[in-house]
């Protein structure tokens, strides 16, 4: 992305003071009030509801206009809850572009039940559930959030939900400023089996845009797969940006994850169990953004080598992946 276009979408962006400093957009007084002249807030509550008893896929929020959704929070006592599938249908679309596992949208793998923790973004409260999301998901004419639950669960179990939205407001996340025409996607690949130093692909995304979150849940019969370093492929160019030295460090943790769970702003450990080797953490990118143009291909390896040097020996390892996108 030029000077020009980076300045067209983000205004002249400072870094100020805090804890993790903000970004702030020049511009002029009256740019800055007139966003909010129309600003609405709109809200849709579920509480002990049964909305899966004549629809295996409920409606639980409906809204028409131009905004975004900033707030969704889920509560029940069902089994498997980590598995109830939350889908968001943005403007009429008949495929819905985000359709997750509540708990892996959340940044968890595994149904794991720790709790309570959270970040700005996401976090779960209670037990077994309490699970929030803050993301911004943009929409330009209608939003549509629906629930599916997990196989198994009685069509007459309850629900409990919030769905909260603003509406005439410009995007903004974490005080970057995005285009008009930004759309959050979440591209996913589910129980990938991948082989000793073979390199996957987490998502592959054609246009412009900011990755958002990451997240990686993975089990193998060793931990040597967590030598893998995460790669972004800018531009269609066959050489990669490396975005860490292993996975681990990617979600900021070291020597494997040897410290236990940890739940920080910028990254975390949701899951971690020696049995069977496996793990889950969420990356967010907004304190450090990752932006790209003409297209990105995110990708890992299974474990690591370079040149003759061997980073232990990796076994068939599972994946699921979850990448969150702002595209333009």
């Amino acid at each position: 992305m030029d000077r020009r276009t980076f300045s067209r979408y983000f205004g002249a962006l400072t870094f100020g003071s805090g804890a993790f400093g903000h970004y702030s957009a020049a511009a002029s007084k009256d740019s800055r009030s007139d966003p909010f002249l129309d600003a609405k807030t709109f809200t849709q509550v579920g509480k002990e509801e049964q909305p899966f008893v004549e629809k295996k896929e409920a409606d639980l929020a409906t809204h028409g206009g131009s905004g975004y959704l900033d707030h969704m929070w889920f509560g029940g006592a069902f089994p498997n809850y980590l598995k109830l599938r939350i889908r968001v249908y943005v403007d009429h679309e008949s495929t819905s572009s985000i359709d997750m596992e509540l708990g892996l949208g959340a940044g968890v793998g595994f149904c794991d039940s720790d709790a309570p923790w959270g970040t700005q973004f996401s976090g779960i409260t209670g037990s077994p559930s309490g699970v929030f999301l803050n993301y911004r998901i943009p929409f330009r004419s209608h939003i549509r959030v629906t629930a599916e639950l997990p196989s198994g669960v009685s069509r007459d179990t309850v629900l409990w939900w919030i769905v909260r939205g603003a509406e005439n407001l410009p995007l903004e996340v974490s005080g970057i400023h995005l285009p008009e025409t930004a759309r959050l996607r979440l591209h996913k690949a589910e129980d990938l089996s991948v082989q000793p130093f073979e390199e996957f692909d987490l998502c592959r995304v054609s246009g412009s845009g900011m990755v958002f979150q990451v997240t990686v849940a993975a089990r193998s019969a060793n931990y040597n797969y967590i030598e893998g370093q995460m790669r972004a492929y800018m531009s269609g160019k066959t050489e990669p940006q490396f975005l860490s030295s292993g996975l681990e460090d990617y979600f900021l943790g070291t020597y494997g994850f040897n410290r236990g769970l940890y739940h920080l702003p910028q990254a975390g450990l949701t899951h971690r169990d020696e049995k069977d080797n496996s793990f889950s953490a969420y990356r967010f990118h907004v304190i450090d953004p990752i932006f790209f143009a003409s297209g990105m291909r995110l990708a890992c390896r299974c474990g690591e080598r370079r040149g003759a040097k061997v980073f232990g020996e990796p076994m068939p390892t599972t994946y699921t992946t979850y990448v969150w996108t702002y595209e333009w």
